[in-house]
């Protein structure tokens, strides 16, 4: 399994890349990690998400369902990823 720190990264590079405007998708995070084979990758979307929700939480990014910004602790289905306010 992939180290926290590693996701983490992951995720920091990707929201980083894409800007200030744009958001990922986590299942973009977890093919760059794994590979393309679907059944490796879409075992990464739980670490994933829970990384995602410790560095929302930090204010290391933002958590976006349907454009808009969601509570970390409280949100569900398909959401997407993005710079913090004012990176």
């Amino acid at each position: 399994m992939m180290s926290k720190e590693a996701i983490q990264q992951a995720i920091a590079s990707a929201v980083m890349e894409r800007g200030a405007d744009k958001t990922v998708c986590p299942s973009e995070i977890a093919r760059s990690l794994a590979g393309s084979d679907e059944k490796v990758w879409r075992r990464m979307m739980t670490p994933i998400r829970a990384e995602a929700v410790r560095m929302a939480k930090a204010g290391d990014v933002r958590i976006l369902r349907k454009g808009r910004p969601v509570d970390p602790d409280d949100f569900k289905g398909i959401y997407r990823l993005a710079l913090p306010d004012g990176a």
